[in-house]
């Protein structure tokens, strides 16, 4: 009855929000194991060993394996998974692609970006844009599924680093391979991950405008973030897209400026535990979800906190 946990990493670290995943395993009472793939996992495997509720590392390292993709990854769940009741990893479009991908190995089904596991054969999942919330059990021999890692607290820290056990690597699947690479530069916290959001909509009016946004972001030590709108209008990069069609956030504090509130959009904010709204037209759906409220035209309005407001580290 125990737990596979595929790690996303970066060939140093794992990413950010593996230890809210095995804190969401772990709290249920069973052996919780780490699945590394890749070339050179020694980084890794020692960035991971120390969470707590961690039993084995299982490391499937070769070269082939070095920027293995969505089927490589399935393949290697595959084959190493069979003992186990539940295969998990953080939601996000590789790892989405990765597990249903093994669960059709696997002859089982697939669930997606899980915000709770209440029980071991009992989860819950968001549907229609995030305005219910249904517990589901899933059918056939074991879970696979995404989990939305930041629904989850965070595991401890492990006195003991848990054992890394090698095992077979798999052959790397040939019909797709990476062409490139496309990295978003800048020491700004990961936008999934981060503490303090500060976003802005369509009523930044342009991508220099959004330097406002950006500007008080910087001074908070905050991440950026984007509505769709203002994504489709070039003011901000499809990266710091915000909402059901962009990326998943629970921060402390988001600030959403200019943003009216579309249903997509608050899909992606609901799980925020402060939402501040600045918006000059007061009948913004926004309001609606929003904690703490102003009405006033943004251009003033973000200036004036970034002055009034400490800059934090």
């Amino acid at each position: 009855m125990s737990t596979l946990i595929l790690v996303g990493h970066d060939g140093r670290q794992a990413d950010p929000g593996l230890d809210r995943l095995v804190g969401a395993a772990a709290a249920l009472g069973e052996p919780v194991d780490l699945l590394l793939v890749g070339h050179g996992l020694e980084a890794v495997a020692a960035s991971v060993a120390h969470l707590a509720g961690v039993r084995d590392l299982l490391c499937a390292d070769a070269p082939a394996l070095a920027e293995a993709r969505a089927e490589t990854l399935a393949r290697q769940l595959h084959a190493v998974g069979a003992p186990y009741r539940r295969l998990l990893a953080a939601h996000g479009l590789g790892h989405r692609a990765a597990l249903a991908r093994a669960a059709g190995l696997f002859g089982n089904n697939f669930l997606a970006d899980l915000v709770a596991l209440p029980e071991a054969d009992r989860c819950v999942r968001p549907l229609y844009a995030g305005a219910v919330l249904a517990t589901v059990q899933p059918q056939g021999e074991r879970l696979i599924a995404t989990l939305r890692a930041s629904a989850f607290a965070p595991c401890g820290t492990a006195a003991a680093p848990a054992p890394c056990r090698a095992v077979p690597a798999v052959a790397a699947d040939p019909r797709s391979r990476l062409l490139g690479r496309s990295a978003v530069g800048g020491s700004r916290p990961e936008l999934a991950q981060a503490r303090i959001v500060v976003a802005g909509g369509r009523g930044v009016g342009s991508a220099e405008a959004m330097g406002l946004v950006e500007a008080l972001a910087d001074h908070l030590g905050a991440a950026v973030g984007a509505s769709r709108a203002a994504v489709d209008a070039g003011y901000a990069a499809a990266e710091t897209q915000v909402g059901q069609t962009g990326k998943t956030v629970a921060p402390a504090l988001y600030l959403a400026a200019g943003i009216s509130g579309a249903i997509q959009h608050v899909a992606g904010i609901k799980d925020a535990k402060l939402i501040v709204a600045i918006n000059k037209d007061p009948d913004a759906p926004i309001f609606s979800v929003a904690d703490l409220g102003l009405v006033g035209d943004l251009f003033e309005v973000l200036p004036a906190l970034k002055a009034a407001l400490p800059a934090q580290a």
